[in-house]
C-alpha cells in the first residue's frame, strides 16, 4: 500500500513515524514538502526501523498541477495532508483530479482574509450563521458531489480534536446512549515547556484560533461570545485543576449536523494565565493582525512575522513535561434513564518523546492521522464523498487508538461542566 504524505512539521513527523512502524499496512511512503531537506533528515532518522520503502520529494502544496504530477509519478492509494490548513483545497483538488483518496487533520482556512472573493463569502456566512469564525467546513463539504461521482473518499479532520473527539461521539451514540443531549469537548494540556511563551502547534493557526470570538451550538442555533469570555475550572484526571475557556472549534459544526437530537455542543481548552497575558499583550499591540503592514518598504503580516520569533512547536518535545487529557463529556438517556459519561485519553509528553521525539500535542494529532489514513487506504473506512470522522463506524478507529498508542478511558457520572 503506497501512501503520499504532504507536510513535514511536528504533527507530520509523528504521523510519518507511526506509518513507517505500520509497515504491514504501508509498504511505500513518499514524504513531500516545500523543504525537501527536512524530509530527508526525517527519513534518515527512521529508515533503519522499518521495512517500508521511504522516499522524499519537493512540492508546492498550493500548486495543483505540481501536486498532480507528483501523485501521478508515485501512484499512491491515498494522500495524507498534514500541511497547513490553507492548502487543503489545492491538495483535495489534486487528489480528485488524480483519482486518489484524501485524508487531512484540520479544516480549510483562508490565509489571505482580505481576498475579495473570500471576504464576500465570509460576510454572507456571518449574516446566515451569526458568528465570525474565519474557518469552516463549507468549502470542503461543497466537494462532496465531485468526490462521490469520482468514487473517491475524502476524510476530513482525522486528528484528535477534530478527529478522535468525533469518533468518541459516534462511539457514545452507538454503545452508550439512546439519545445524546449535550456534548462538552474538553482539551487540557497540563504540559510545561519552560518557555515564557510558546504555542504547542503552528503559532499562526493557534493564535488566530484562541484570540478569535468563541461560539457554541445550542437548540439549533449558534451563540457567539467574546474571546475567552466564558471560563470554567475543571479537575482533570492525571493533570489536576485547570482553567479552561470556551472557543469556537470546527468539529462543533460537523457534530451539530451529524449527531441527531443533540441540544448543545461546546468546546473548552485550558490555558495558563501567562499564556493569556502574553497573547493579550501581543494582540493589543497589533502582533496578531493578519492585515499587511509596511515595514521599511516591505509588506509583512504581523502574525506571520511573530511566528518566526516564537519557538518551533517541533522543538518542544525534549523539554515538555506533564500530561494531556482530552475527551468528551456526554449527557443524555439510555433505556429511558438519564446518563452521563466521559470518554477521554491521557497522554504523557515525555513518553511521547521517547517513542517518536515529539511532545504530546503533536502525538495526539499525528497518531489519529495515521489511523485515518490506514482505515481509508485499506477500505475499512471508505465511501465515496466527503465525510467527517463521526460518519463512519467508530469501532475500528477506537480499537486502533489502543493499538497505536492512545488508549482511552470511560468515566460514568463525571463532574459536569455547568
Amino acid at each position: 500500500m503506497k501512501l503520499l504524505v504532504i507536510g513535514c512539521g511536528g504533527v507530520a513527523s509523528v504521523a510519518i513515524r507511526k506509518c513507517a512502524k505500520a509497515d504491514d499496512i504501508f509498504t511505500d511512503i513518499l514524504i513531500a514538502s516545500r523543504t525537501k531537506s527536512r524530509c530527508d533528515e526525517l527519513v534518515a532518522s527512521i529508515k533503519d526501523g522499518t521495512r517500508a520503502r521511504l522516499s522524499t520529494a519537493k512540492v508546492d502544496a498550493e500548486n495543483v498541477e505540481e501536486l498532480k504530477s507528483l501523485i501521478k509519478a508515485f501512484a499512491p492509494a491515498a494522500v495524507l495532508n498534514v500541511a497547513l490548513p490553507y492548502q487543503d483545497l489545492t491538495i483535495m483538488r489534486a487528489c480528485l483530479e488524480s483519482g486518489v483518496h484524501y485524508i487531512d487533520t484540520a479544516n480549510y482556512e483562508c490565509e489571505d482574509t482580505n481576498d475579495p472573493v473570500w471576504r464576500k463569502r465570509y460576510e454572507q456566512r456571518v449574516r446566515e450563521k451569526g458568528f465570525t469564525a474565519y474557518f469552516d467546513y463549507s468549502y470542503q463539504w461543497e466537494m462532496h458531489a465531485e468526490f462521490k461521482k469520482a468514487g473517491l473518499c475524502a476524510l476530513l479532520g482525522s486528528g484528535f480534536d477534530p478527529g478522535v473527539t468525533q469518533v468518541f461521539c459516534a462511539y457514545a451514540q452507538k454503545h452508550y446512549f439512546d439519545e445524546i443531549e449535550t456534548i462538552d469537548i474538553l482539551d487540557c494540556n497540563g504540559g510545561d515547556h519552560g518557555y515564557a511563551f510558546a504555542t504547542n502547534f503552528n503559532p499562526e493557526i493557534n493564535l488566530r484560533e484562541v484570540s478569535a470570538n468563541g461560539s457554541y451550538w445550542e437548540n439549533g442555533k449558534w451563540i457567539e461570545t467574546s474571546p475567552l469570555e466564558i471560563k470554567r475550572e475543571y479537575n482533570f484526571d492525571g493533570v489536576g485543576v485547570k482553567d479552561m475557556y470556551l472557543l469556537h472549534h470546527e468539529e462543533i459544526e460537523s457534530l451539530a449536523k451529524n449527531i441527531k437530537g443533540v441540544k448543545r455542543i461546546r468546546f473548552f481548552m485550558t490555558f495558563g494565565q501567562s499564556y493569556i497575558q502574553h497573547m493579550n499583550c501581543l494582540k493589543d499591540v497589533g502582533m496578531l493582525s493578519t492585515e499587511p503592514v509596511d515595514f521599511g518598504g516591505v509588506k509583512i503580516v504581523p502574525i506571520q512575522f511573530l511566528k518566526t520569533l516564537l519557538p518551533d512547536p517541533a522543538s518542544l518535545g525534549p523539554r515538555t513535561k506533564g500530561k494531556t487529557n482530552i475527551g468528551c463529556i456526554f449527557t443524555g438517556k439510555k433505556d429511558g434513564k438519564k446518563k452521563s459519561l466521559y470518554i477521554y485519553n491521557i497522554c504523557d509528553h515525555q513518553e511521547c518523546y521517547k517513542e517518536v521525539r515529539s511532545q504530546a500535542i503533536s502525538y495526539t494529532t499525528g497518531v489519529p492521522a495515521m489511523i485515518g489514513a490506514a482505515l481509508v487506504a485499506t477500505g475499512v473506512w471508505r465511501k465515496a464523498g466527503v465525510y467527517n470522522c463521526e460518519q463512519f463506524d467508530p469501532d475500528p478507529f477506537m480499537d486502533a487508538l489502543t493499538k497505536y498508542g492512545l488508549p482511552w478511558k470511560t468515566e460514568e457520572n463525571p463532574v459536569l461542566v455547568d
